[in-house]
């Protein structure tokens, strides 16, 4: 009995530590949002690649619809100059999660000026080796 009681507060002490490691999924995915938008703060889409899964689509806020390689080439001639996240909130269901919140920046693609302001969804999930990776991104542009 003590034997087995001490084999469970052994693996309870692991799971703890493993939870308290990763946090709640949704904690996961917000840090994955943050990664994000760090890429574009600091102009580098090598941080943003590996959160895209391989099929991920992409609908931007003017309806132009691209894959992983096209999103990535956006973001290697985009150069931010501003860009930060409001109300990031994130919903997670099962292997899947929902991140919503608003993006404004303002950049220069290919030389010419650009400002966004847009409320956008990313579609997350857990695949099969344990990390989350973005599936499908979409973006709404908010007028003013």
């Amino acid at each position: 009995m003590k034997k087995t009681l001490i084999c469970l507060l052994g693996v309870l002490s692991l799971v703890t530590a493993a939870w308290s490691q990763t946090g709640t999924p949704e904690k996961a995915v917000a840090a994955l949002e943050q990664q994000w938008l760090q890429a574009q703060k600091t102009n580098n889409p090598d941080l943003l690649a590996p959160l895209l899964a391989d099929k991920f689509v992409n609908t931007s806020s003017d309806g132009k619809v691209t894959d992983k390689a096209g999103t990535l080439a956006t973001y290697k001639k985009t150069k931010w100059d501003s860009a930060e996240y409001t109300d990031l909130k994130v919903t997670v269901f099962g292997d899947t999660a929902i991140a919503t919140g608003g993006f404004k920046g303002k950049a220069t693609e290919s030389g010419k000026p650009l400002g966004e302001n847009e409320r956008w969804t990313d579609t997350w999930v857990k695949m099969p080796g344990g990390q989350w990776q973005c599936v499908a991104s979409q973006a709404s542009p908010i007028k003013e």
